[in-house]
């Protein structure tokens, strides 16, 4: 096959033609250097028209043809890269690399947005992704070559596939130590912009990798990211958050001191956020953006106390079970004082879904009241001393605000109970004064027996429903 041979004079369809014989594997291994050097030739010349025209006003066809060349010689490049190291090898030491992202930037300072110009960018970001796909010399090049300026150019541009494309780019090139990078107050821009794009385009699978396989995995850096937010991309990274961490298999060992990390951080925004739930009572503030992250942070802590290395660092978190406990009595309170989203309620014969941001809160404190709990007598007494336990119980009926609040209490109940005979006998001197409804301990599993002069709570088979 001619690929190995040298490229004729700056033709378009003798590059066309090399692209479409780069889509094989055999004619991609034996490709000459001259090949690529040829190619370098005429994008240098590309770059130089460009430059001029810039200068001189130069016709449109003129810029339109040299648009159609750039964009095919991208193209050759692109699929020369794939799956040979040989020729990323070949072009990255040619210049290639630095002499695309010159391009790049050039061809953004151009004041068109015809479809030639968005192509000719689409591929030469995609020639970078695959020189640097599987090739840690060529990241080093362009991460050298293109960060931040090129990143922050192309993750804001107003064409997807540009964005999808450098987000590609960004994700293939990012290491632990780079991310780091991004905690320089003007690098920080560039993880800002990836949430954002992840935000606007929930189909971004690149931005998704980014922030759930490198930005999570710094804390200092979601840190300092969190505090640039805004409530509704904070809601986002919670988010993005949430589903690293319900995706058990996809948390190795090592990241679990890091989600340690995001547990003290998340759960000292938890205390000063809680009280702003309180608004989602009036009607008119059900979509308050400050009460949605306080929603968001619960659920997170809430998972994070499901795994055995986060819960119990978060066990001795100061004031975070008195947290909870606080913010349940004051939601629970708030709902008896008037008719709001915290206020039980039971339809007998509907089924209608409640569709509201606060929908579940109370059992997510009352859950994570019972994690915090459990195996740890500390925080059992903690939960007595704050006459917490009647205010469980008082939450046990089927509440459509609060799926699941039932099973949460019983739970949470088990946990408090478990060992604890203070605990125990408390639920049985309510039970016995009628301050504690029988049917729902029988519910739990639980009733009450007197032993001696003692009344004291113990586990039963529950009845069949």
């Amino acid at each position: 096959m001619a690929a190995a041979g040298a490229l004729p004079a700056a033709g378009l369809e003798s590059v066309r033609a090399l692209s479409a014989l780069f889509r094989e594997a055999q004619p991609r291994q034996t490709a000459e250097e001259s090949v690529f050097r040829n190619v370098l030739e005429i994008l240098t010349s590309a770059s130089s028209a460009i430059e001029q025209s810039c200068k001189d006003s130069c016709g449109q066809a003129a810029l339109d043809t040299c648009l159609l060349l750039i964009a095919e010689c991208f193209r050759c490049l692109r699929n020369a890269c794939v799956e040979c190291a040989k020729n990323q090898h070949v072009m990255r030491n040619l210049g290639l690399i630095s002499t695309s992202v010159h391009l790049i930037k050039l061809l953004h300072g151009l004041q068109i947005k015809e479809e030639l110009l968005l192509t000719a960018l689409r591929c030469s970001l995609q020639f970078l992704g695959n020189i640097a796909a599987g090739n840690g010399d060529s990241q080093n090049s362009i991460w050298k070559c293109a960060f931040p300026d090129l990143f922050l150019t192309c993750l804001t541009y107003s064409d997807e596939k540009i964005v999808t494309y450098c987000c590609m780019v960004l994700f293939t090139c990012l290491n632990s130590e780079r991310v780091r990078e991004l905690l320089d107050p003007g690098n920080l821009t560039v993880a800002f912009h990836v949430l954002r794009v992840y935000k606007e385009q929930l189909d971004s699978e690149w931005s998704f990798l980014i922030v759930t396989e490198h930005l999570l995995k710094c804390p200092e850096l979601v840190k300092a990211l969190y505090a640039k937010l805004s409530n509704q991309e904070r809601v986002t990274l919670l988010e993005l958050m949430m589903v690293k961490l319900s995706d058990k298999d996809s948390v190795i060992s090592e990241e679990m001191n890091v989600f340690v990390r995001h547990a003290d951080f998340l759960a000292v925004c938890f205390q000063e956020k809680c009280g702003a739930v309180l608004k989602l009572t009036a009607a008119a503030d059900a979509e308050d953006e400050e009460a949605l992250v306080t929603v968001r942070l619960l659920d997170v802590l809430c998972e994070m106390t499901s795994n055995n290395d986060q819960l119990e660092h978060l066990q001795a978190f100061p004031g975070l079970l008195e947290t909870a406990v606080d913010t349940l009595r004051l939601t629970h309170l708030a709902g008896k004082q008037d008719v709001n989203i915290f206020t039980a309620t039971h339809a007998v014969t509907g089924q209608e879904e409640i569709s509201h941001p606060a929908v579940g809160f109370k059992s997510h404190l009352i859950r994570l009241i019972g994690n915090l709990c459990y195996k740890n007598k500390e925080n059992q007494e903690k939960v007595y001393d704050l006459d917490g336990i009647s205010l469980i119980l008082d939450n046990c009926s089927i509440d459509d605000n609060n799926p699941f609040v039932s099973q949460w209490a019983i739970y949470a109940i088990r946990n408090l109970t478990e060992q604890n005979e203070q605990n125990q006998a408390l639920i049985a001197q309510m039970e016995q004064k009628g301050l504690a409804d029988s049917s729902a301990l029988e519910r739990m599993g639980l009733e009450i027996q007197q032993r001696d002069d003692k009344l004291i709570l113990r586990s039963v088979r529950k009845k069949p429903s």
